[in-house]
């Protein structure tokens, strides 16, 4: 790919309000190289009552080998679609050329309307989320306080040691219980802020019969294995007391065939409660996830169950974002099937209740669902402010980066594994499936190397690959997910077998202790405003590398990954000369040897390298 395109991206730097309201004007902007071809006309294309309408663009100046134009658009609906259209004059009377500029990039002809920028009214993701660093526990491997010994083994578990294997398929998988409980995470917060994390995001703490308690029996209680409603309020307070964040995962879409709800439900089908499931005519069957009977669906045309749930002054969102609590929001499992069955989609219309019923609550508490392929056509922001996805940054890099002798779980697909793609595919599926993302959702949607319910870079990867696909999780826009045991380099090559009790005090079970460069990264992440408001712009997609730039008026990143040996020609990378002379610097981070030589850089593979270069000037 050529890296200097024309450029746009929904950050600050080219949009005058990210969340105008309707019937103002916003002002939008768009950067064109000078050695791209000259631009005779420029005009903003946007879809108003789902009519194209076009306000022509005016230059602004020019600065770095760069033209800036400008133009505004009236923000008609909810959400405001835009494109740009650029004229390029045609030599000696031939005609002119015409490229489209959308999310997904740069096109000579006229494109979908759905992968056109977005510009929406949405409550966008709280401040704190731009520049945050994700943990995720699994309280059951994470760690045991010494409360956890006094605590019996229930009926439905397995008792194991802290150092008893994990198996990841089997009878026992749900079964296996070791005891980690909440005050375990309160006592090990000092390390993980040390790490750089500052969200601490549990998997459900709702009491089950299982060692994930997805199928959980009451939503109103924190399971006594955890420690009970004490715990976490100890661990909240005690979060909160570092500067820190903790976010509940919450299953809208089922509960356990355990659960009160479910039990009243079967035994008296005229209850209220029946009205809360799926059941048949004569309630001898019922609807669940995937068939699982032990997770029974939730009927969110239950207007009984809105209130239970949410609208109610007690209800299950509302209770834990209250005090004693204070949560700082939800995460929502399966959050795309949530309102979903069949002929009946009701799906936005819950995430909407869900996102208003805690935002009253908490104006500043961030609200992510889960949508495990294509999260465009559900998170506009107006429901799900961010996804928990793996389509659009974790799939692609499982293929850029794996090991061709890798055999694992590749999110449900029959593949043996990840199949190996270059550079370009990396980055044409990544824009692909973010390219419905306004610049709000992208930045809060989470960017997984791996989580509780896949398998491990590090069983995925080449050696050296996770370290580079974190690098780019932290740089990107979105919020990067440590999920535990990353930073120790576990393997697993399902999801329950890469649900590992994490080596706190046993070395001999750190496969490849990567806290150091983690610590590094989150440090880069949190001082940068590069991260926090910049923009974002990608220099070179072709077959090892991958290579982009966050740029802001204070200062730029600019990140080279490789997976192989490589040679770089720096001209190829657009960056001008100021840029250009940064590159003679110590890099910010570095893993894998590299030498800069006066027209090219030679790297070492996997490996990746992070260097400061000046802010970009903006015109006024």
């Amino acid at each position: 790919m050529a890296a200097n395109q024309p450029h746009h991206d929904g950050s600050a730097l080219y949009v005058g309000s990210s969340t105008p309201k309707l019937g103002e004007r916003c002002t939008l902007r768009l950067r064109v190289p000078q050695d791209w071809g000259t631009a005779s006309r420029v005009w903003v294309r946007s879809v108003q009552d789902a009519e194209p309408r076009y306000d022509e663009a005016t230059v602004v100046g020019s600065d770095g080998g760069w033209t800036w134009w400008e133009a505004s658009m009236l923000h008609v609906n909810p959400v405001a679609l835009y494109r740009f259209v650029i004229e390029v004059a045609g030599d000696e009377g031939g005609g002119a050329s015409y490229w489209h500029l959308n999310n997904a990039g740069l096109h000579n002809r006229d494109t979908s309307d759905y992968n056109d920028f977005r510009i929406t009214t949405a409550v966008a993701a709280p401040e704190w989320s731009r520049e945050a660093v994700m943990y995720q526990v699994f309280p059951d491997r994470f760690a045991r306080s010494a409360q956890a010994d006094g605590r019996p083994t229930p009926d439905w578990a397995v008792a194991c040691t802290w150092d008893t294997p994990v198996q990841g398929r089997g009878p026992d998988v749900a079964r296996q219980f070791y005891g980690g409980d909440l005050d375990g995470v309160t006592e090990k917060l000092d390390e993980l802020l040390a790490l750089g994390a500052d969200i601490v995001y549990l998997t459900p703490f709702f009491p089950g019969r299982s060692n994930h308690r997805y199928d959980a029996s009451t939503f109103m209680e924190v399971d006594p294995l955890l420690g009970g409603d004490e715990a976490l309020i100890r661990l909240v307070d005690a979060a909160h007391a570092r500067g820190m964040k903790v976010m509940g995962d919450l299953t809208a879409n089922h509960t356990g065939d355990a659960h009160e709800w479910f039990t009243r439900a079967q035994a008296d089908p005229s209850s209220v409660e029946g009205g809360y499931f799926y059941f048949n005519e004569d309630h001898s069957d019922y609807e669940s996830w995937w068939g699982v009977k032990s997770l029974p669906k939730l009927n969110w045309a239950s207007p009984a169950l809105r209130e239970a749930f949410v609208t109610g002054e007690d209800s299950v969102v509302a209770h834990w974002l209250k005090p004693p609590f204070n949560l700082d929001g939800w995460r929502i499992d399966v959050g795309n099937m949530t309102g979903r069955l069949g002929a009946q989609d009701i799906n936005k219309e819950v995430a909407a209740l869900i996102q208003a019923r805690i935002l009253d609550i908490n104006p500043d508490a961030l609200l992510l669902g889960e949508e495990t392929s294509d999260a465009g056509a559900d998170v506009d922001g107006f429901g799900w402010q961010g996804a928990m996805t793996y389509s659009n940054f974790t799939r692609p890099l499982w293929q850029w980066l794996g090991s061709p002798d890798a055999r694992v779980d590749f999110f449900g697909t029959p593949l043996p594994g990840p199949n190996k793609v270059s550079a370009d595919v990396v980055l044409a599926t990544h824009r692909d499936l973010s390219s419905a993302f306004s610049w709000p959702v992208r930045n809060a949607t989470m960017n997984a190397l791996n989580t509780h319910d896949t398998a491990r870079a590090a069983s995925v990867m080449i050696p050296g690959g996770p370290v580079v696909a974190a690098a780019m999780s932290m740089l990107l826009p979105g919020i990067p997910v440590i999920f535990a045991g990353d930073e120790f380099g576990l393997e697993g090559d399902v999801g329950e077998a890469a649900r590992t009790p994490i080596p706190w005090d046993e070395p001999g079970r750190v496969v490849t202790d990567l806290r150091g460069a983690y610590s590094a990264l989150t440090t880069l992440r949190h001082e940068s405003p590069a991260v926090s408001e910049g923009g974002m712009r990608w220099l070179m997609a072709d077959g090892d590398v991958l290579a982009f730039v966050r740029e802001s008026p204070e200062e730029s990143l600019l990140l080279i990954a490789t997976r192989a040996d490589s040679r770089v020609e720096i001209a190829l990378l657009g960056l001008d000369a100021r840029s250009n002379e940064s590159l003679k610097a110590a890099p910010a981070f570095s893993v894998g040897g590299f030498a800069v030589y006066a027209t090219e850089l030679e790297l070492q593979g996997p490996g990746v390298q992070v260097w400061r270069l000046p802010g970009i000037n903006v015109p006024a």
